[in-house]
């Protein structure tokens, strides 16, 4: 596995070694030790696994208590996926960072407890996996907008094209106004 930081250093995106011959492929997508190496010391408890149509934006989410930190990848189809650096005490508090995952580039995103996330669908579905290092808490669930200005997140929308929105997606706060880490 190559292990790349993003601009914001904690946020990381990961090749893996993938073995493809005329059968298909094996990749492993998940090993302790090599994570330490990489200095991603992280102990999943959950896995979740969401379906989204394509122009379908999640997020900007993340809990307030029982911080999540999610290894994500996409299984089938693609999508624009983003971490955005909610930690007040960061250097890089209120900046973002996006990657391009699909089923044909196999990588995954390590996004650290202390951020939001959120994703768009680029093709017309793209099943997503998470793997998280909390379990969900709908009470301590919190929405940034997906278009805050203060972010200023590039999203890969169609000029024109609505999005599709959660009510809890369309209804976010905005980032002046959120909850964040100290």
């Amino acid at each position: 596995m190559e292990f790349t930081p993003t601009q914001i250093r904690d946020v990381v995106v990961i090749d893996p070694v993938v073995y493809e011959d005329e059968r298909g492929f094996l990749m492993e997508t998940w090993r302790a030790s090599r994570f330490e190496e990489a200095g991603i010391d992280a102990r999943f408890v959950q896995d979740v696994h969401s379906r989204s149509a394509k122009g379908t934006i999640r997020g900007l989410h993340y809990q307030i208590r029982q911080a999540q930190g999610k290894l994500i990848r996409v299984l089938r189809g693609e999508a624009f996926d983003v971490a955005v650096d909610i930690r007040k005490s960061s250097p890089t508090f209120g900046q973002w960072v996006g990657e391009t995952l699909s089923e044909g580039n196999r990588r995954l995103i390590w996004v650290p407890p202390g951020f939001a996330h959120g994703f768009v669908v680029l093709s017309e579905f793209a099943d997503i996996e998470y793997r998280l290092t909390d379990y969900h808490a709908p009470e301590h669930a919190r929405s940034i907008r997906w278009d805050d200005p203060d972010i200023a997140i590039e999203w890969p929308v169609a000029a024109g094209r609505t999005p599709l929105l959660s009510d809890a997606d369309n209804e976010g706060v905005p980032f002046r106004d959120a909850e964040v880490y100290a």
